[in-house]
């Protein structure tokens, strides 16, 4: 039997390197010190049970994941103020990557803009992308993409400020730490070493596995999947399963979330649709719900709207979310009543539903013509809105409570 003292490090240091997989001595000292005092343990529970990779050193702890869905874009890179990261972030950080991989152990935003630059200008670099600095813009992309290397670890900041760069040109000096950029790499081969040239088949060969060829390394191979989707989806589905991973998941499950309930705290949550591993602490997650202010009481509100729908039209949501705006205005922030404001209320709430797997967007062909239809998933009843109780008199009175439909609380989440 493993100490209870040395068993809650152990979770703790896990749900640190599941919170953020890569710990940086400058800003994660508690948890680096962890990792590394529990560095055979940890490392050895998860390549047993995920296959991922687990490195630690006096500077960085590096726990190299492979993403169990490489399609899944609900979870994005997000800016200072939490804005998404667009296509052209993304290909502005891959681009100021390289150059800091060549540069000195100082560097300048000037510089690294510099650089950028003639690397955007390679032919054939990326179909349909071009990068300038010309308009303030163009430079907040540099600078969200600095600001995520700041957060990081790989840049640490000298003098200046980016705000200054934005609005004056003023220059910001940076060291660059080379062994923080060093492990920022993840996938099962070398990006070198890959041949296809479309993005989903890069994405594909990138994160490889060999092929099992016995019994035991194909149903090992399933435990390393699922165990890694339990870990890092909120919900995973039955019915998003191939047979095989359906059948090991239905024959294991006690098992398999045993395992992990055991190694991080988190408790299994059985149900016929699927298997939810939720963190009692609310810490391992990047999307919470519900929320206070505007976005999260519409995203709820949203929520509550679709628990007692199998579907929605993009336009009936809309309708809605101007409804509740009226309703509501005076507790909202400014404009929420403004022509057209509905769109990005509803764009906010519908992403942090989909994050969840709680709803799936899709497009379908109706009467009208192609439209967005939003379509509910089983999670999503626990929002539901139960009839209120009318007790007797004498009795308390009691207010709605939100959870699954009376017809459906055994089966559903």
């Amino acid at each position: 039997m493993i100490p209870a003292e040395e068993q809650a490090q152990r979770q703790a240091a896990l749900r640190a390197l599941l919170a953020k997989p890569l710990l940086v001595a400058a800003h994660d000292a508690e948890s680096l010190l962890l990792v590394r005092r529990h560095l055979p343990a940890l490392s050895g529970w998860l390549r047993r049970e995920t296959g991922w990779r687990l490195v630690a050193d006096t500077e960085t702890a590096r726990l190299f994941k492979t993403a169990p869905l490489t399609s899944d874009a609900t979870h994005p890179a997000r800016g200072h103020n939490r804005e998404p990261f667009t296509r052209r972030r993304y290909v502005t950080l891959c681009l100021a990557l390289s150059a800091l991989a060549r540069a000195d152990t100082q560097t300048t935003l000037g510089s690294l803009a510099d650089d950028v630059l003639t690397a955007a200008a390679e032919p054939g670099l990326a179909a349909g992308f071009t990068l300038t600095l010309d308009t303030r813009s163009d430079r907040a992309d540099l600078v969200a993409v600095v600001r995520l290397l700041l957060a990081w670890g790989v840049l640490s900041r000298v003098a200046g400020d980016e705000d200054a760069y934005l609005s004056a040109g003023a220059d910001v000096l940076y060291d660059v730490h080379r062994p923080v950029l060093g492990v920022l790499l993840t996938g099962s081969r070398g990006p070198s070493t890959i041949a296809a040239r479309a993005f989903e088949a890069r994405l594909v060969e990138l994160t490889a596995e060999p092929v099992a060829e016995t019994d035991e390394l194909r149903n090992q191979a399933l435990r390393r999947m699922l165990t890694r989707r339990l870990l890092d989806e909120p919900v995973l589905y039955y019915d998003e399963l191939a047979e095989d991973e359906r059948a090991y998941l239905v024959a294991q499950r006690h098992n398999i979330t045993g395992r992990i309930s055991e190694a991080t705290g988190l408790l299994p949550e059985l149900r016929a649709e699927g298997i939810a591993m939720v963190d009692p602490d609310d810490e391992l997650t990047d999307v919470r719900m519900p929320e206070q202010r505007t976005d999260g009481h519409v995203t709820l509100l949203v929520a509550e709207y679709l628990a007692g729908r199998a579907r929605a039209l993009r336009g009936e949501l809309l309708a809605f979310v101007r409804r509740a705006a009226q309703a509501h205005a005076s507790y909202w922030r400014k404009g929420v009543t403004d022509p057209g404001a509905e769109t990005e209320l509803l764009d906010i709430a519908l992403d942090k539903l989909a994050a969840l797997r709680l709803i799936e967007v899709d497009t379908e062909v109706t009467r009208d013509g192609t439209g967005t239809v939003i379509r509910s998933r089983p999670a999503i009843a626990r929002f539901a809105l139960a009839e209120p109780t009318i007790r007797e008199a004498g009795s308390l009175p009691t207010s709605p409570i939100r959870k699954a439909t009376a017809d459906a609380a055994s089966t559903i989440f």
